[in-house]
């Protein structure tokens, strides 16, 4: 089963949601990705949203995508 949460504008980004569940900021395009999402700015939630989180993994310790750290 997914791991999900809710969250508000009080959250602000998900680069601080990615930081909070994942360990990393920079992989908020995960999040983002899984969740049809373009933009990592939170602001615009009204009401909680639900999201489904990835996995955390380890092989994408830079972030970014097809870059290894």
């Amino acid at each position: 089963m997914a791991n999900t949460i809710k969250v508000t504008a009080a959250d602000r980004t998900l680069y601080h949601v990615a930081a909070s569940y994942l360990g990393d900021a920079t992989q908020w395009w995960r999040i983002a990705q899984l969740n049809s999402l373009n933009d990592p700015d939170l602001s615009a939630f009204v009401t909680p949203v639900t999201l489904t989180l990835p996995a955390k993994d380890a092989s994408q310790a830079s972030g970014v995508p097809g870059v290894v750290a």
